[in-house]
């Protein structure tokens, strides 16, 4: 891997979406749109202030992962990708440059979605404000990474929208969204231990009602860091140069 190649790869993938405003809607709009369409929908009522957090996590999570998925196997079936590793790119530098691009939208969509959230919509943050958006940002990275790792098996769009019932509603079933992780029955509740939207879940929550120390927080976050490296890692293996 080279970083002269992963930046540049990165500077292409952001130049690409810059003259693409409904990707840019997408990405940094419509999470913000759906948190504000949720809190008005309960807006006489506690739910927001309960299902807020983790509303923060789940919508930039599954945008996130539809977008980079998809943006990633364009490029494959395009034949894009089949001339570009053609040069001394590698798949690495490939799915590197990728990430990179996209987290720097992710941190652009985790701000927008966390001031939303706070100073619109009024959900309260016990905790700090700064630790809420650390783990907002791990989440939506972690929906790049595991987009990326299912654009390396799917050969069409239609096929990405498939990977969401295996990859992402089970982790929106067991995260703790309708039912606290502990009150699971024990075998559902040993599976989400080891689904990453169950730890952004868990730490956004814990944020917002200042439940547990700085370092366990750090300690989710640094779970979900080991979940993106691993699927990074294993997407930029599996990577094919073009979709047969």
């Amino acid at each position: 891997m080279n970083a002269r190649r992963t930046l540049a790869t990165a500077g292409r993938v952001l130049q690409q979406i810059r003259h693409d405003p409904r990707t840019i809607a997408l990405l940094l709009v419509v999470p913000t749109l759906l948190i504000g369409l949720l809190a008005w929908i309960f807006v006489d009522t506690d739910v927001f202030q309960t299902i807020g957090p983790a509303m923060i996590a789940l919508f930039p999570f599954i945008v996130m992962f539809l977008v980079t998925s998809i943006a990633t196997l364009r490029e494959r079936r395009s034949g894009t990708l089949e001339r570009l590793l053609a040069m001394p790119l590698g798949r690495g530098d490939f799915i590197l440059g990728y990430t990179l691009a996209f987290s720097l939208l992710a941190v652009a969509q985790a701000s927008i979605a966390v001031t939303f959230a706070v100073w619109v919509c009024g959900l309260t943050i016990e905790g700090s404000i700064w630790l809420l958006l650390a783990v907002a940002l791990a989440d939506a990275i972690l929906g790049t990474a595991l987009g990326l790792l299912a654009s390396a098996f799917a050969r069409t769009e239609f096929q990405v929208v498939q990977f969401m019932p295996v990859l992402v509603f089970p982790q929106i079933l067991l995260g703790g969204i309708f039912l606290p992780r502990d009150q699971l029955p024990p075998v559902l509740e040993a599976i989400s231990d080891w689904l990453p939207l169950s730890h952004a879940i868990d730490a956004l929550n814990a944020v917002a009602a200042d439940s547990e120390s700085a370092a366990w927080i750090w300690g989710q976050i640094a779970i979900l860091g080991a979940f993106i490296v691993g699927a990074i890692v294993l997407g930029s293996i599996t990577l094919r140069r073009r979709t047969p």
